[in-house]
């Protein structure tokens, strides 16, 4: 009787313990971009990235997935799995492959179930929006389930579209992908100038949608992350070199340790599960993702 009552006292005082580190977080964004290396963060000209570094929890060692391409990445860093479990394992993956297929107890033909579901399933009312700017990316949400999903064109109006829903409606969740990075990436060569120069406006448009979070007056209310799908090496990715895989990983917010360097290994499907793990909703079972518990007070 003891023991069941000191094991009773250990788990009620756990859970006053997690609702009071995250009982300020009302509103979530995640910002991911396309092509990001870390090398572009530390060697560009990048005041607001910067900013969060100091104001939250980071790594620059979070690891991509093989293979380090845009569609396996960006499905394993909202689907809280890996290519092994969603089968995302290229960019030619589309939904018709899937008609026949079912995962983790879902229906066939429904992609592996994402954050966006996750929030949806355990906050119906909840305001979630999704603004980006390859048209690959949308086709990995699950249909209906965001109450906006836009498909911006173009980096300036995806981050422009963003601002103005976030400082109209407050969203409880809101994710932001901009893609203008990778193309200086694939044109230019990443580590060259125009490769830094896009980094840089990344880091500009990144400050808009801060602004506006600002603007809400949902900022300090606001835990926010910002990470990318994969780097690149040359003109390229796709491969297993440290170039092509490392990728930044930057935490702020409510609960969030303070200029702390994350020493624990991070893969992207980690992402979804912090995220779960932040708002207290108990992630699928087919997730393989582990919470960046080391990121928080």
């Amino acid at each position: 009787m003891k023991a069941f009552l000191i094991l009773y006292l250990g788990l009620l005082l756990s859970s006053l313990s997690y609702a009071q580190q995250f009982t300020n977080v009302k509103h979530i964004v995640v910002i991911g971009v396309d092509g990001l290396s870390p090398d572009g963060i530390m060697k560009a000209k990048t005041p607001n990235l910067d900013d969060l570094v100091k104001q939250g929890a980071h790594s620059f060692k979070a690891q991509a997935v093989m293979p380090s391409s845009s569609s396996p990445n960006w499905a394993s860093m909202i689907m809280g799995a890996s290519p092994k479990e969603h089968e995302i394992t290229s960019n030619d993956w589309e939904r018709t492959d899937i008609r026949n297929k079912a995962y983790c107890e879902g229906k066939e033909g429904e992609t592996f179930p994402t954050i966006f579901k996750v929030i949806r399933s355990n906050k119906s009312e909840a305001d979630i929006a999704c603004f980006y700017d390859w048209d690959g990316f949308g086709r990995l949400v699950e249909p209906g389930v965001p109450t906006l999903i836009a498909d911006a064109r173009g980096e300036d109006r995806t981050a422009r579209e963003a601002a103005t829903y976030i400082k109209a409606n407050k969203p409880f969740f809101t994710f932001v992908h901009l893609d203008h990075v990778d193309h200086a990436g694939h044109d230019f060569g990443h580590g060259t100038a125009n490769y830094y120069s896009s980094v840089e406006k990344a880091d500009r448009l990144i400050g808009e949608i801060l602004t506006s979070l600002k603007q809400a007056n949902i900022y300090n209310q606001t835990l926010i992350l910002v990470t990318a799908d994969h780097g690149g090496k040359g003109k390229g990715h796709g491969g297993d070199t440290p170039e092509e895989r490392d990728i930044p990983w930057i935490i702020a917010g409510p609960g969030v340790k303070k200029g702390y360097r994350i020493q624990e290994f991070i893969n992207t499907y980690d992402t979804a599960a912090t995220l779960a793990y932040v708002l207290g909703y108990v992630p699928p079972a087919c997730w393989i993702g582990k919470p960046v518990k080391a990121a928080f007070e």
